[in-house]
């Protein structure tokens, strides 16, 4: 084993013991947060978040992406499970995020700081990560916690993707379940096949006792541009779907804590239409019920 080896380990075992953000208690954390061994997705694509909050890793020679950082206190779960498949953090160019909920970005703040990545968000989500709180006009304001802010977010502005080396992921804009949410699309591939890939943010129509998704001041459009980010991902090309909860995929039905299962049961070109269409028929429940309440 030579020395240089010996010294990389220590210098990262030392950067992943450095993380020091509290955590954020909640009902649901400590499930969430549950360890879950990092697994090969396909070709490139690797899931390296806790068991209850997806975040995955796109890996190429000239650097790899992160896509979400779950609670404060996953970030080093996240940052083990890279170094456990055999990547290097520094090697970690730019995280992205679906939405900016503590539970979804919580962690993006600290894996910043032991990768160095640049952070990039939409242009309605970049101000929230850097405050670490959200804006008013988020449908669940009312119940949402703080989150460690981002010292340095770019904002995605009208760019359609965005690129490092050889990687290449297509921004798709889903607004919705929350303001400025955003979906990625990237293509993996093992040997000649390659696979279209969609990380997509929550589409649930979820909110806090107030808010009215048939029309509320504090985001009177949220319903229409919710259905308008379904059909975005109903749209895109999807062999394999992630989602920002992994259980609304099927991919931790497919993939055990332990890391068993079967990857071939990832693949179903339905699945975003599916997701969609499941996630549909909640809005359209939750807008007949808004309606009938008002009589």
């Amino acid at each position: 084993m030579s020395r240089s080896w010996i010294l990389s380990a220590v210098t990262s075992l030392s950067l992943v013991g450095s993380v020091n953000a509290a955590p954020i208690e909640c009902s649901r954390c400590e499930a969430w947060n549950k360890e879950q061994v990092p697994f090969q997705i396909y070709g490139n694509t690797y899931y390296v978040g806790p068991h209850g909050l997806s975040s995955v890793l796109i890996t190429s020679p000239q650097g790899h992406v992160l896509i979400d950082g779950a609670l404060p206190q996953s970030a080093p779960l996240i940052a083990k499970h890279v170094e456990q498949l055999g990547f290097k953090l520094t090697d970690v160019k730019v995280i992205v995020n679906s939405h900016t909920h503590y539970d979804h970005a919580g962690g993006i703040a600290e894996l910043q700081k032991l990768t160095g990545a640049k952070v990039i968000a939409s242009d309605k989500a970049a101000p929230v990560l850097r405050s670490g709180r959200v804006e008013s006009d988020d449908p669940q304001v009312e119940h949402l916690l703080p989150f460690p802010a981002v010292s340095n977010v770019e904002a995605l502005g009208q760019r359609p993707s965005l690129q490092v080396g050889t990687l290449k992921l297509s921004v798709i804009h889903t607004p919705g379940h929350a303001p400025g949410g955003t979906s990625w699309r990237w293509q993996s591939c093992e040997a000649e096949r390659c696979l279209n890939l969609v990380y997509s943010d929550s589409l649930n129509a979820v909110s806090d006792k107030s808010f009215k998704y048939g029309g509320d001041p504090r985001w009177p459009t949220a319903a229409k541009e919710l259905s308008t980010s379904m059909a975005a991902i109903s749209a895109a090309p999807c062999d394999i779907l992630i989602t920002a909860h992994p259980e609304l995929s099927g991919l931790s039905a497919a993939i055990d804590e332990r890391g068993h299962g079967d990857r071939a049961k990832l693949i179903d070109s339905a699945a975003c239409k599916r997701y969609v269409a499941t996630t549909r028929q909640l809005l359209d429940k939750r807008l007949a019920s808004e309606k009938s309440a008002q009589h």
